[in-house]
């Protein structure tokens, strides 16, 4: 499969591809490849390469496949802190550069490119176990054609981008571990909560309040 783009990892001085977003997230989908190209379109918008730490911060508006790009592409992980997820189940995604001070907002539509419709009457039968075989071969061939027309579509077509004004997000905070006082286990102080005058941990604090 064939990257229309790729972004240089400057740490590497290699090229992140598409190929290795999918040995990354397991499998090559839509999901994977309107992240993909969601990554290089912000990037490419605010004039960023791969960041080392916190210096990006991508804020996504769902949890599907296209995180998975966004993470391997951009260097935004749920680890480092610069990954915020606000799942509205919406295929939105703002990038903030904290070195300019601009973010960029990249909204995914993909109904002029996609065979939207025929997918959209075979979808409910494929996934309720009614649909025939030849149902079933012709969404698999509809579906296996999706990454290769995302990742080659013009990018005016399948994205909108646009520069918006907001507020430097909050950088991630390293937390004192202690010890949870019921199950001994190690936990970040600030995910604490006090019972019985002692920390413990939110999995505990919760099983105390459902006996």
């Amino acid at each position: 499969m064939c990257s229309p783009q790729s972004i240089p990892d400057p740490k590497s001085g290699e090229f992140i591809t598409y190929e290795e977003a999918v040995k990354f997230h397991g499998h090559s989908c839509g999901g994977l490849s309107s992240g993909y190209r969601v990554a290089i379109a912000a990037m490419k918008a605010l004039g960023v390469e791969r960041p080392k730490d916190e210096e990006l911060v991508a804020i996504a508006e769902t949890d599907a496949c296209s995180v998975d790009a966004i993470q391997m592409i951009t260097g935004c992980t749920a680890g480092k802190g610069n990954l915020i997820i606000n799942d509205y189940g919406k295929h939105a995604f703002t990038f903030f550069c904290r070195r300019s001070n601009k973010a960029v907002r990249v909204v995914t539509n993909l109904d002029e490119v996609l065979p939207r419709e025929e997918m959209d009457a075979l979808r409910p039968k494929v996934f309720s176990g009614q649909a025939t075989e030849a149902e079933m071969k012709r969404f698999r061939e509809l579906s296996d054609k999706v990454p290769e027309i995302i990742l080659h579509a013009p990018e005016e077509k399948i994205l909108k981008i646009s520069f918006v004004d907001m507020e430097p997000p909050k950088k991630a905070r390293i937390f004192k571990s202690i010890q949870c006082a019921s199950c001994g286990e190690m936990v970040a102080d600030a995910k604490t909560r006090e019972l019985n005058g002692k920390r413990v941990c939110i999995p505990c604090s919760l099983l105390a309040e459902n006996k």
